[in-house]
């Protein structure tokens, strides 16, 4: 009998040990917990030439005949989307926030065969090849293809509008801010990778029509040394700009490093729009 018993066990272990086993033995479990809750589709963007995996979380009480929710797209979903969007449920539990539809925009994988943010979010400037600096065609996707698309499916204000990107991403979200600034209500730049690139990230911005925009970017006290002082200097900068078309904050976060704390960005920044501090 121990023998038999020991055989079993042995089974089980190596049963439990092929992917995707667990979820042939519980028919029925649901594809995503609570808190990611939404819908995901393929988006075939004309522009790119490819297509990316979008994936959509809805509050829990999502009611498309209520008030319309600020959207928050996310870059590099792939990764960010699973842990930003659960913990938006959190924020808006112990902060206070409000709910949000939470976009991310993924490519499927982090091979660079699937995985393009290397020419998506860089940007143009010196020593870059023309061929890689892809921002300028994927800030025109996402405005003219995707977020049409999102925001005709699901009940959010355009008004409120916030974008999220990390590293190069960060990157991403300030060319933005540069390039058409009222796209965005709100824009989060996470330890952003600024170089290559930084000549259009110093540009003279495009015109605004809003007066409420906001911009905020995050740097970790443990990101790369050379990282800090760049997104140091940056805010030196703009800060001391008068054609800035938008408010800016920057924010240390203590013993933050590069790519571990991005869910504090995300927490510190958007309690930063939506609750500023009171005079």
């Amino acid at each position: 009998m121990r023998m038999i018993a020991s055989i079993l066990t042995g089974l089980v272990l190596c049963v439990a040990s092929v992917p995707g086993a667990w979820a042939q033995a519980v028919p029925g479990a649901p594809d995503l917990p609570a808190a990611l809750r939404g819908t995901s589709f393929h988006w075939d963007s004309p522009a790119l030439g490819r297509g990316l995996d979008i994936y959509v979380r809805l509050p829990p009480d999502y009611d498309s005949d209520g008030p319309a929710y600020p959207v928050v797209y996310l870059l590099d979903g792939d990764s960010l989307f699973p842990i930003l969007a659960a913990n938006h449920l959190f924020l808006h539990y112990d902060d206070g926030l409000p709910e949000a539809v939470v976009v991310g925009i993924a490519y499927g994988g982090f091979d660079p065969s699937v995985n393009r943010r290397n020419i998506d979010f860089q940007t143009p400037g010196e020593g870059v090849p023309e061929g890689d600096a892809g921002a300028e065609a994927f800030h025109s996707a996402l405005r003219d293809e995707l977020m049409p698309m999102v925001e005709s499916r699901f009940h959010v204000d355009p008004e409120q509008r916030v974008l999220f990107g990390q590293s190069r991403g960060g990157a991403f979200v300030l060319y933005s801010a540069i390039r058409d600034p009222d796209l965005f209500w709100g824009r989060i730049a996470s330890n952003p990778s600024l170089t290559p690139g930084l000549e259009s990230l110093l540009e003279a911005p495009a015109a605004a029509a809003r007066d409420d925009l906001v911009l905020v970017l995050t740097s970790g006290t443990r990101d790369r040394a050379d990282l800090q002082v760049e997104a140091a200097d940056w805010l030196t900068v703009w800060q001391g700009r008068a054609d800035r078309p938008w408010t800016i904050h920057g924010i240390r976060i203590e013993g933050g490093t590069h790519a571990a704390d991005a869910a504090t960005a995300y927490r510190q920044a958007l309690n930063r729009l939506f609750r500023p501090p009171q005079p």
